[in-house]
């Protein structure tokens, strides 16, 4: 007897659909899988032999072949071990065809007929409704992120024996348009926390505003860190699709939290490898795919501290993701593409030691020009902002002697405004920020007067400026524009643009 069910694989971070081809003839007993599966995959016979039996049903002493279409692909990972054992329960007339009609199957088993969790079930589910599939059995522990996808009813299964009582299928909310607001705004940190620092704080929010990439230079204790730890706090709420984009990466990446209730992330992403990240580690890939940093910071904010010490192959592995937004690796299994709309935020001393400019750096030329070439121009091109962070004052320490700092929610609340004349400004584009418009765009959003004109003519000449840094200070300074609700670029947002761009000048 030969039988179809309707499972799914993971390509990079979007879900395909698998047909588990199941036949069962008469001949000398044995049991192959085929379709380029691999170890988790061959191991799944001996799963799902040792799972029927204990459930109570009768295993097929029979020649049983199962063919993963399309063949073509590497499968990978133990979530065909449910639609396999559902085709031999078919085959042995323990349940109907019509069980598996218009219905997707996954799931690990246990050798004593429990389903396991497997990753990546809401791409799999988007990519099963995509092919007209209304219904899925899903092991219950993944039913709430399978509840994400709109329009497909979800059976959640915790043992093998379910199958012949099939459950209820599980509500599903009515889609939203934005995760719950008090979720997203739950942050234990705020920019009010932070002392002084107010020209790197005003570069902070010009980088959220425009989705600009931005470094930090200064001593050790200056406040980098503890400023970007912040910066998701200004950075507008995820709508409802971006929120699925990010899950979908965790999904695969197998790093949804169990404890959490909704599956759902609704906080934008704040990832900090630590330097002794390697290459991979940053990009993603390995032997069986998986994303990487970089792409686990979709939508949200990539943070490198101490950006030398990182290797040298790992920060080239960059220049891709900042340009193009996305990842395209080739491997053996495949072409894999991740998404990486990243906010990159770096910081690093001015020196090996940090302390340059005072008696305790001992520091010689040499080694700070060492220190310093481990970034490249190319890489630094990339990154649009680029400010110092001098040490803090003790009057701006002292609580008594400030005023009170600025919050988070009120720098957000401009950040916001910002981003909403750019979605006007850019709607039935593709573009959505400043950061990201193209050569046309900059010509037709960034005209400058005379005044501001030659201004920037004078920079571009004594700092010998890439065309490339050219046209980021004309974004820099259309996203100035838009924080101060002016309709035109003017002198002075062209001259606070160029003088984030100063640092190229005093130390490279």
């Amino acid at each position: 007897m030969f039988v179809k069910v309707s499972s799914g694989a993971v390509l990079g971070v979007d879900g395909y659909i698998v047909d588990v081809e199941v036949d069962v003839t008469n001949g000398l007993p044995g049991f192959d899988i085929v379709g380029l599966p691999d170890s988790a995959v061959k191991e799944s016979r001996e799963r799902v032999r040792a799972a029927i039996r204990n459930a109570g049903f009768t295993f097929p002493v029979k020649r049983i072949t199962v063919n993963l279409a399309p063949a073509d692909t590497r499968k990978s990972g133990p979530a065909f071990d449910l639609p396999v054992a559902v085709g031999l329960l078919i085959c042995s007339g323990i349940l109907k065809e019509e069980d598996a009609e218009n219905t997707f199957f996954a799931g690990e088993l246990s050798l004593d007929g429990a389903i396991r969790p497997v990753t990546g079930i809401l791409p799999m589910l988007l990519a099963a409704r995509e092919a007209g599939l209304t219904r899925c059995c899903v092991p219950a522990e993944n039913h709430e992120e399978a509840a994400l996808v709109r329009g497909i009813e979800i059976h959640p299964i915790t043992h093998l024996t379910d199958l012949t009582h099939p459950n209820k299928p599980v509500s599903v909310q009515t889609k939203q348009t934005t995760p719950p607001a008090s979720v997203l705004s739950d942050y234990e940190i705020d920019f009010a926390d932070v002392s002084g620092q107010i020209h790197v704080k005003r570069a902070l929010e010009i980088a959220a505003a425009g989705a600009h990439n931005l470094i930090m230079l200064g001593p050790p204790g200056a406040g980098k860190t503890m400023l970007a730890r912040r910066m998701p706090t200004i950075l507008p709420d995820l709508t409802f699709d971006e929120s699925i984009e990010i899950t979908k990466i965790y999904s695969v990446a197998g790093l949804l939290d169990a404890k959490n209730r909704t599956r759902l992330i609704t906080q934008r992403p704040f990832r900090t490898p630590h330097h002794t990240a390697s290459y991979i580690a940053l990009t993603g890939g390995g032997r069986i795919p998986k994303p990487g940093e970089i792409s686990l910071a979709h939508n949200g904010v990539l943070f490198l501290d101490e950006l030398p010490e990182f290797q040298k192959k790992a920060l080239e592995t960059l220049r891709q993701p900042l340009e193009d937004g996305m990842i395209t690796l080739n491997r053996v299994g495949g072409v894999c593409t991740y998404p990486s709309q990243i906010l990159l935020l770096a910081a690093m001393n001015p020196c090996p030691c940090g302390y340059q400019g005072t008696a305790s750096c001992k520091c010689t030329d040499a080694e700070i020009a060492r220190y310093l070439d481990k970034i490249s121009g190319p890489l630094l091109d990339r990154i649009d902002l680029m400010v110092e962070a001098t040490p803090v004052a003790f009057n701006e320490l002292n609580p008594d002697a400030t005023t009170p700092a600025e919050t988070s929610t009120d720098i957000k609340a401009r950040v916001e405004a910002a981003r909403t004349r750019q979605l006007t400004r850019f709607s039935g584009t593709d573009t959505r920020f400043n950061a990201k418009m193209s050569a046309k765009s900059v010509k037709k959003y960034c005209k400058l007067n005379p005044e501001a004109n030659t201004l920037l003519k004078q920079v571009f000449d004594s700092l010998s400026m890439s065309a490339r840094a050219y046209h980021k200070i004309l974004k820099i300074a259309r996203t100035i524009a838009d924080l101060a609700d002016a309709p035109e670029i003017e002198t002075q947002h062209v001259a606070e643009a160029i003088s984030y761009r100063g640092l190229d000048r005093k130390y490279w």
